[in-house]
Order: C-alpha cells, then structure tokens, then sequence
C-alpha cells in the first residue's frame, strides 16, 4: 500500500530539514521496522513508503526524495527494473538495495542497473545506517567481500563468467530462472512479470542455451536445486 506517513504536516517540515528517504518494500512489517530505525537518525526523515514499484513510480515526485530503499524481489514487479526505471526517469535519486538475497548473485546486477549501493536484510542496523550514510553523501556501499568480489571481476576479463554461468543471462532472463526454480508455471511467471507466455518461453529457451542444459527438464531441475541452495 502505497502511503505518505500519517502526519502529513510534521512529516513535511521534519523532511525539508532533513534528509528525505522513501522505503519500497512489499512487506508492510519491513517497512515499519525501516521507519522507525530511520525516525532515530538525527538528519534523516522518511518522505514516504510504497509496497510495489509501480507505487512508488507514483509517488517519487511527491516525495522528492534524497534516498530510496528499494527490495529486489516483489509481488509483480521486479525491483531491478524498477531501479532501471527510476535511474532513466530521475537520475539524480540515487538508490539503495535492501535485500534478503545473496549479494553474490544479485548485487553486481543492481549496480549495473543503477543502485548506488547494496546491503543484505541480515546485516545489522548500525551498518544499514552506514551504508544510508554513504550513499547520501554519494558515495558506494557494498560489503567488504563484495567489493573485492567485484574488483577481481573487473581485473579479469573472463572473471564474471569463471565465478558463475549465471552471470550469462541478462537481468530479465535471470528473473524468469529465479521464478522457475520457485517452482512457477510459464503462465505464472508470465503474470508475474507482465509479459506474454510466449515472451516467457522464448527467455527459457535462451535461458537452457546459455546454460548448455539440454531440455525443459533439466533447467527445471537446475534451477530448483540453485533455489534451494540459496545461491
């Protein structure tokens, strides 16, 4: 549910002197929790919250905002395209990543989609704290791991593809293989991402080539197996 906080008034004069964060997250929980730490920060204020992309496309211009939390994964929508969206549309906004998921997979690909920094939900508030810090003083953040991660990718022409065949598919069919290993139909995904069922079979036929995996079955099998690993 899409909202600007419920003191509109306080919360506007409190914003225009401080820094102004919006939180876009599909669960209403993390995003209390997010309020809260952020009402504690001396200089920062929360301008607004949404629960899906779409949302919060809506209420940027409202908000005005200084800083967007943003999840990854979402009911409907995926959170990389979404950054996409608003690294085109207001380029100026940079974007923080908030995530449950293994910055080893998904990190690299929000920085290249637009996202000034990425930290995973299991890290603790002082160093969400830091990485807001940083990245609304323009800054990067990304754990120290990552970071060295993606500095030995970039010294090595061939790094990417040695570290995972993942790194292969593009953002759109690496969202079509994350909802295949969640056990989804072509038409579910379809739904999901607001594509054709057609669109969808031609992102796994790519999907098995890039992979070198030699049927339907197979790709199913690999992919539910990375989902469970969780990486």
């Amino acid at each position: 549910m899409t909202s600007i906080q419920p003191d509109q008034t306080s919360l506007s004069s409190a914003a225009s002197e401080h820094k102004r964060i919006m939180i876009i997250d599909d669960h209403p929980m993390m995003r209390a929790g997010l309020m809260q730490l952020i009402g504690k920060q001396s200089g920062m204020a929360v301008c607004g919250e949404a629960g899906s992309p779409a949302e919060a496309m809506d209420l940027i211009a409202k908000c005005r905002p200084d800083l967007i939390l943003v999840d990854i994964s979402m009911k409907g929508a995926s959170g990389l395209e979404f950054i996409k969206n608003v690294s085109a549309l207001h380029g100026h906004i940079p974007m923080l990543v908030v995530s449950m998921h293994d910055e080893k997979v998904y990190a690299e690909r929000a920085m290249r989609a637009g996202a000034c920094g990425y930290i995973m939900k299991e890290e603790s508030a002082e160093y969400l704290i830091i990485a807001i810090k940083r990245v609304l003083e323009g800054g990067v953040y990304l754990s120290k791991e990552m970071s060295a991660r993606l500095l030995k990718a970039l010294g090595s022409p061939q790094g990417r593809n040695v570290d995972s065949p993942l790194q292969r598919l593009t953002d759109r069919e690496f969202e079509v293989f994350r909802l295949i290993g969640e056990g989804k139909t072509t038409e579910e995904i379809a739904q999901h991402l607001h594509i054709s069922p057609k669109t969808v079979d031609v992102h796994r036929f790519q999907i098995k080539e890039k992979l070198h995996l030699a049927s339907s079955t197979a790709l199913v099998h690999y992919a539910v197996r990375w989902a469970d690993s969780g990486s």
